[in-house]
Protein backbone atom coordinates (compact mmCIF):
# COMPACT_ATOMS: atom_id res chain seq x y z
CA UNK A 1 0.00 0.00 0.00
CA UNK A 2 1.36 3.62 -1.20
CA UNK A 3 1.88 5.85 1.99
CA UNK A 4 2.14 10.06 2.08
CA UNK A 5 5.84 9.06 2.41
CA UNK A 6 6.01 6.90 -0.79
CA UNK A 7 4.10 9.92 -2.42
CA UNK A 8 7.15 12.46 -1.47
CA UNK A 9 9.39 10.16 -3.21
CA UNK A 10 7.13 9.65 -6.08
CA UNK A 11 6.71 13.38 -6.48
CA UNK A 12 10.95 13.28 -6.25
CA UNK A 13 10.73 10.96 -9.46
CA UNK A 14 8.49 12.83 -11.61
CA UNK A 15 10.75 15.95 -11.09
CA UNK A 16 13.46 14.20 -12.02
CA UNK A 17 11.35 12.27 -15.07
CA UNK A 18 10.55 16.05 -16.22
CA UNK A 19 14.57 16.64 -15.95
CA UNK A 20 14.78 13.60 -18.39
CA UNK A 21 12.45 15.35 -20.55
CA UNK A 22 14.08 18.90 -20.47
CA UNK A 23 17.38 16.95 -21.75
CA UNK A 24 15.83 15.07 -24.39
CA UNK A 25 15.46 12.13 -23.02
CA UNK A 26 12.23 10.01 -22.53
CA UNK A 27 10.58 11.08 -18.94
CA UNK A 28 11.33 8.37 -16.36
CA UNK A 29 13.38 9.05 -12.98
CA UNK A 30 14.29 7.42 -9.83
CA UNK A 31 15.05 7.30 -6.80
CA UNK A 32 16.72 4.89 -4.14
CA UNK A 33 15.49 4.96 -0.46
CA UNK A 34 17.33 3.16 2.51
CA UNK A 35 15.39 1.20 4.96
CA UNK A 36 16.24 4.51 7.52
CA UNK A 37 14.94 7.24 4.88
CA UNK A 38 17.74 8.21 3.73
CA UNK A 39 17.85 9.30 -0.18
CA UNK A 40 21.01 7.04 -1.28
CA UNK A 41 21.00 7.99 -4.88
CA UNK A 42 18.53 9.38 -7.85
CA UNK A 43 18.69 9.55 -11.30
CA UNK A 44 16.98 10.00 -14.99
CA UNK A 45 16.56 8.29 -18.19
CA UNK A 46 19.92 9.03 -20.40
CA UNK A 47 18.99 7.56 -23.34
CA UNK A 48 19.86 10.53 -25.38
CA UNK A 49 23.84 9.66 -25.04
CA UNK A 50 22.56 6.45 -27.23
CA UNK A 51 23.00 3.94 -24.97
CA UNK A 52 19.58 2.67 -24.72
CA UNK A 53 20.11 0.84 -21.55
CA UNK A 54 21.06 4.17 -19.79
CA UNK A 55 17.34 3.74 -17.46
CA UNK A 56 17.74 4.99 -13.64
CA UNK A 57 16.43 1.99 -12.65
CA UNK A 58 19.53 0.08 -14.03
CA UNK A 59 22.04 2.53 -12.67
CA UNK A 60 20.09 2.68 -9.51
CA UNK A 61 20.92 -1.84 -8.93
CA UNK A 62 24.67 -0.87 -10.40
CA UNK A 63 25.70 1.66 -7.73
CA UNK A 64 23.86 -0.44 -4.74
CA UNK A 65 26.10 -3.33 -6.15
CA UNK A 66 28.63 -1.48 -5.86
CA UNK A 67 28.30 0.50 -2.59
CA UNK A 68 25.74 -1.22 -0.53
CA UNK A 69 25.80 -4.85 1.19
CA UNK A 70 23.41 -7.46 0.14
CA UNK A 71 21.27 -6.62 3.64
CA UNK A 72 21.08 -3.13 3.04
CA UNK A 73 19.97 -3.83 -0.68
CA UNK A 74 17.63 -6.57 0.26
CA UNK A 75 15.84 -3.33 3.08
CA UNK A 76 16.22 -0.33 0.57
CA UNK A 77 12.71 0.77 -1.59
CA UNK A 78 13.34 1.90 -4.95
CA UNK A 79 11.21 4.68 -6.33
CA UNK A 80 10.39 5.22 -9.76
CA UNK A 81 8.14 6.97 -12.10
CA UNK A 82 7.43 4.06 -14.26
CA UNK A 83 7.40 0.40 -13.54
CA UNK A 84 10.75 -1.10 -14.65
CA UNK A 85 11.27 -2.35 -18.07
CA UNK A 86 12.48 -6.53 -18.41
CA UNK A 87 15.71 -5.24 -18.10
CA UNK A 88 15.68 -3.35 -15.34
CA UNK A 89 13.44 -5.17 -13.07
CA UNK A 90 16.16 -8.27 -14.06
CA UNK A 91 19.18 -5.82 -12.76
CA UNK A 92 17.18 -5.18 -9.49
CA UNK A 93 16.47 -8.89 -8.74
CA UNK A 94 20.13 -9.76 -9.63
CA UNK A 95 21.19 -7.03 -7.24
CA UNK A 96 18.60 -7.92 -4.44
CA UNK A 97 16.61 -4.75 -3.98
CA UNK A 98 13.72 -4.17 -1.66
CA UNK A 99 10.62 -2.91 -2.52
CA UNK A 100 9.34 -1.49 -5.68
CA UNK A 101 7.09 1.55 -5.81
CA UNK A 102 6.03 3.35 -9.15
CA UNK A 103 3.48 5.95 -10.03
CA UNK A 104 2.30 4.40 -13.81
CA UNK A 105 2.57 1.05 -14.91
CA UNK A 106 4.14 -0.67 -18.16
CA UNK A 107 0.37 -1.35 -19.07
CA UNK A 108 -0.54 2.36 -18.66
CA UNK A 109 2.46 3.10 -21.15
CA UNK A 110 1.51 1.11 -23.58
CA UNK A 111 -1.95 2.31 -23.81
CA UNK A 112 -1.15 5.70 -23.45
CA UNK A 113 1.24 5.39 -26.49
CA UNK A 114 -1.35 3.38 -28.57
CA UNK A 115 -3.58 6.40 -27.41
CA UNK A 116 -1.02 8.82 -29.16
CA UNK A 117 -0.61 6.48 -32.12
CA UNK A 118 3.13 6.21 -31.21
CA UNK A 119 4.56 2.69 -32.19
CA UNK A 120 6.62 0.87 -29.63
CA UNK A 121 10.27 0.84 -31.28
CA UNK A 122 11.82 -1.70 -28.82
CA UNK A 123 12.44 -4.93 -29.53
CA UNK A 124 11.84 -6.50 -25.97
CA UNK A 125 8.20 -6.95 -24.57
CA UNK A 126 6.80 -4.42 -22.27
CA UNK A 127 6.46 -7.39 -18.94
CA UNK A 128 5.10 -6.54 -15.55
CA UNK A 129 7.72 -6.48 -12.94
CA UNK A 130 6.12 -9.72 -11.25
CA UNK A 131 6.91 -11.67 -14.17
CA UNK A 132 10.60 -10.93 -14.32
CA UNK A 133 11.46 -11.06 -10.49
CA UNK A 134 10.33 -13.71 -8.34
CA UNK A 135 8.30 -13.01 -5.48
CA UNK A 136 8.84 -9.32 -5.52
CA UNK A 137 7.13 -6.44 -3.15
CA UNK A 138 5.66 -4.32 -5.41
CA UNK A 139 3.12 -1.26 -4.88
CA UNK A 140 1.95 0.61 -7.67
CA UNK A 141 0.74 2.76 -10.31
CA UNK A 142 -0.83 5.69 -8.22
CA UNK A 143 -3.18 7.30 -10.07
CA UNK A 144 -3.19 10.88 -8.47
CA UNK A 145 0.69 11.17 -10.37
CA UNK A 146 0.18 8.80 -13.36
CA UNK A 147 -2.22 11.33 -15.07
CA UNK A 148 0.97 13.93 -14.51
CA UNK A 149 3.43 11.09 -16.18
CA UNK A 150 1.22 10.93 -19.01
CA UNK A 151 1.37 14.06 -20.07
CA UNK A 152 5.24 14.10 -19.73
CA UNK A 153 4.84 11.29 -22.36
CA UNK A 154 2.49 13.09 -24.43
CA UNK A 155 5.16 16.30 -24.49
CA UNK A 156 8.14 13.65 -25.40
CA UNK A 157 6.23 11.99 -27.94
CA UNK A 158 5.00 15.27 -29.65
CA UNK A 159 8.12 16.33 -30.68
Amino acid sequence: MVNETDKKYLRRCVELAKEALEKGDRPFGSVLVSAEGDVLFEDHNHIGSGDQTQHPEFNIARWSGQNMSPEERAKATVYTSGEHCPMCSAAHGIAGLGRIVYASSSEQLGEWMDEMDVSNQSKVYGLPIQEVIKDPTVDGPVSELAEEIKELHRHYYSK
